[in-house]
C-alpha cells in the first residue's frame, strides 16, 4: 500500500526538544505502522519537537509523524516557528537523510567529472544515457567544472531494468575509463564493455528510495534534490549556496 494512499498531508507548528521515543510509545507506533503494510522499512522511531509526536524515519529519508499510542499517523510538514519565521523541519530531516545516503556512495562507484582549479562542492547526478534532458545537462558539465563543482554521476535506468539505458549504463560502468565511455554513449556512439558486477541496479533502488523518478536528477552536497535539467549558471548557485 502506498503512503500517499494512507496519510494525508499535515502542517504543524511548535517549539520543544529532541529525545528518544520511550519505549512503549515506540512499540506502539511500530504495531500500528505493521497493520498499515507500508512498503518501506521504519530505520528510526524518536520524539519529534512538538510534544506527544513522534518522528518516523523510514529508509530512503522519508519521515512521519505519530501519536505516543500509534493511533495516529500523519505524512506531511512540520514547520518550527522561529524568530516569526516557519522552518521546515521535515524538510530538514529528509535532506540529511539523503546527504549521508548520497554522499555514501563510493566515489569509485561513480563517474567523476571533477572541478577545474579548487573543488568547491560537489553534486551526485542520476542520470540515464538514453535520456535527452541527460545529454543537455552533460554539454554544461565543463561549465560547472570550471565553477568549482564536481560533478559524479550515478545510473538511474528511466525505463527500468532491463531496458536499453540500463543495457548501456552497465556497458558505462563495465569500461576501463568510465568517463571516456560516458561521453562516447551520450554522443550516441556504440561501446563495447565485457559484463562485469557493476552498481547499476543498486544505485537505481537508491535513487527510487529518495523519490527519484525521472532523469537528470540533482542531488546536492546537502542531500537537496533538484528534478530534472537546471541551466549550469542556476545549478551551480545552488550547490554553492547548499549547506
Amino acid at each position: 500500500m502506498r503512503l500517499t494512499q494512507i496519510f494525508a498531508a499535515a502542517s504543524l507548528a511548535l517549539l520543544s526538544t529532541f529525545a528518544m521515543a520511550d519505549d512503549s510509545a515506540e512499540k506502539a507506533i511500530r504495531k500500528s505502522l505493521e497493520t498499515l503494510q507500508l512498503e518501506t522499512p521504519v530505520e528510526s522511531i524518536t520524539a519529534s519537537p512538538m510534544g506527544g509526536l513522534y518522528e518516523v524515519k523510514l529508509k530512503g529519508s522519508r519521515v512521519l509523524y505519530a501519536s505516543a499510542d500509534g493511533q495516529f499517523v500523519v505524512q506531511g510538514y512540520l514547520f518550527q516557528l522561529k524568530d516569526g519565521k516557519p522552518v521546515n523541519l521535515t524538510e530538514k530531516t529528509e535532506r540529511l537523510g539523503i546527504s549521508k545516503l548520497i554522499n555514501g556512495i563510493p566515489v569509485a562507484e561513480t563517474v567523476v567529472y571533477p572541478a577545474i582549479g579548487e573543488t568547491k562542492t560537489h553534486i551526485t547526478v542520476f542520470t540515464d544515457t538514453t535520456c535527452p534532458y541527460c545529454h543537455k545537462l552533460h554539454a554544461e558539465v565543463p561549465e560547472l567544472n570550471k565553477l568549482g563543482v564536481e560533478v559524479r554521476y550515478v545510473a538511474f535506468p528511466r525505463q527500468g531494468l532491463g531496458s536499453p539505458g540500463d543495457e548501456q549504463l552497465q556497458a558505462v560502468w563495465c569500461s576501463a575509463d568510465k568517463k571516456a565511455a560516458m561521453d562516447k554513449m551520450v554522443d550516441g556512439k556504440e561501446i563495447k564493455a565485457a559484463k562485469c558486477a557493476n552498481p547499476v541496479s543498486k544505485q537505481f533502488a537508491l535513487g527510487q528510495s529518495i523519490g527519484v523518478n525521472g532523469t537528470p536528477a540533482i542531488v546536492l552536497a546537502d542531500g537537496q534534490v533538484i528534478p530534472g535539467y537546471q541551466p549550469a549558471p542556476q545549478i551551480a548557485k545552488l550547490a554553492l549556496g547548499a549547506k
